[in-house]
C-alpha cells in the first residue's frame, strides 16, 4: 500500500495504527540515527560490539565471494563490520529513504573502492528484484537492529520467506533480534530523557502534514512507550492529550483525549522463540551469538525449503 492509503487506512481503523516503516523520510531517518547513539539505546552498540567480535567466525561460517544484500540499511553503520570480516564481491543496500541510501552508498564506497556498491530504493517488506551484477553470487543477507520485531510474529515469517525467495539458493542470512529483559530497561530505551523518540515518533504527523495536505495539531499528541508483557513487546503510541479534529488528505479526523495512534511494535525474542521464528520462515538456524549480559543477540541461518508438517 501508499503513504496516502496506509494513512487514511490507519485513522479510520480503531484502534487507530499507522505502519512503522513511514517514519523514514529523510528527517525521520535523521532522527533514528541520532537515537541509536543515545545511552538508553542499547542495541545498537550492543549488536555493533557482538558483530566487531565474531568477524573471524562469520568469515569461516559464510566464506568470501558473497553478495551482501541488506534490508533497510539506512546509514549502512553496522555493515563495515561484516563487509570487512567477509570479503564479498559486492553490497546491495535496500531503503525506502532514496536519497538517505545514496547519501550513505557513497560514503561506503569511499570506504570500500574495490567493492561493487549497488543501491536499490525499494520497501523491503515487498518483493525486492536484486541488480543482474549479483544474479549468479551467492548471497549473504544482513538485517540488524531487530527490526524483524516491528512486525508482529505472521508477518515477520512471510518477510523471512520473502528474503529467502530474494535471496536464492545456498543463502545465508545474519540477522539481529533484541532479547527480552528488564521492561524498565527496554521502557528507558524508547523513552529516552533527551526526547528524540518522541520527536522521532511525532515527526510522522509532520511528514503526513507536509504530503498528505494534513493540518494535524502536533502540539496535540505526546509520545508514549508501553510494554505489552502478554505480546512481548514494546509499543509506541502517539496519545492525544485533547480531543482534535484534523484533516488529511481532504478527509475529516476526530480523535478523543487519551486515544492514541499506535505507531511501532518492537518484539523481543527469546532463544527459542528466535529460532523457532527462522525456521517457520524459510531459515535454519546455524549460530547464536549474545552479549555477556544476553541483551541482543544476532543469528547466522542458511536457506532452506519451508517443511510440510505429516
Amino acid at each position: 500500500m501508499s503513504f496516502r492509503e496506509d494513512v487514511i487506512a490507519g485513522l479510520r481503523a480503531r484502534p487507530r495504527a499507522i505502519p512503522a516503516r513511514w517514519f523514514y523520510d529523510r528527517r525521520g531517518s535523521e532522527l533514528f540515527e541520532a537515537i541509536t547513539a543515545l545511552p538508553e539505546y542499547y542495541p545498537t552498540r550492543t549488536e555493533a560490539a557482538i558483530l566487531a567480535r565474531i568477524g573471524p567466525e562469520l568469515a569461516a561460517l559464510t566464506g568470501t565471494g558473497r553478495a551482501v544484500v541488506e534490508f533497510g540499511s539506512g546509514s549502512s553503520a553496522k555493515t563495515p563490520l561484516v563487509l570487512g570480516a567477509i570479503a564479498p564481491a559486492a553490497y546491495v543496500p535496500i531503503d525506502i529513504s532514496g536519497a538517505f541510501l545514496r547519501e550513505s552508498s557513497q560514503a561506503l564506497s569511499a570506504d570500500f573502492p574495490a567493492l561493487a556498491v549497488l543501491p536499490v530504493e525499494a520497501d523491503f517488506m515487498q518483493a525486492v528484484r536484486l541488480p543482474d551484477d549479483v544474479a549468479a553470487l551467492p548471497k549473504l543477507g544482513f538485517f540488524p537492529g531487530s527490526t524483524i520485531g516491528n512486525m508482529g510474529p505472521a508477518d515477520a515469517v512471510d518477510l523471512l520467506r520473502r528474503m529467502r525467495d530474494t535471496l536464492g539458493q545456498g543463502a545465508q542470512l545474519l540477522i539481529g533480534m533484541d532479547r527480552i529483559k528488564d521492561p524498565a530497561v527496554l521502557i528507558a530505551a524508547y523513552e529516552d530523557a533527551a526526547g528524540m523518540t518522541a520527536e522521532f515518533n511525532v515527526n510522522l504527523l509532520a511528514r503526513i502534514n507536509r504530503e498528505l495536505a494534513g493540518d494535524i495539531p502536533l502540539e496535540a499528541f505526546a509520545h508514549e512507550a508501553r510494554w505489552n508483557d502478554a505480546a512481548a513487546r514494546i509499543e509506541m503510541h502517539l496519545l492525544a492529550t485533547r480531543d482534535i479534529a484534523f484533516t488529511v488528505a481532504g478527509e475529516r479526523f476526530a480523535i478523543a483525549v487519551d486515544e492514541s495512534i499506535h505507531t511501532e511494535n518492537s518484539h523481543k525474542y527469546g532463544s527459542r522463540d528466535a529460532r523457532l521464528l527462522l525456521a517457520a520462515g524459510g531459515w535454519t538456524p546455524v549460530k547464536e551469538w549474545t552479549d555477556a549480559d544476553g541483551l541482543f543477540a544476532v543469528y547466522l541461518a542458511a536457506a532452506r525449503e519451508v517443511e510440510v508438517a505429516p
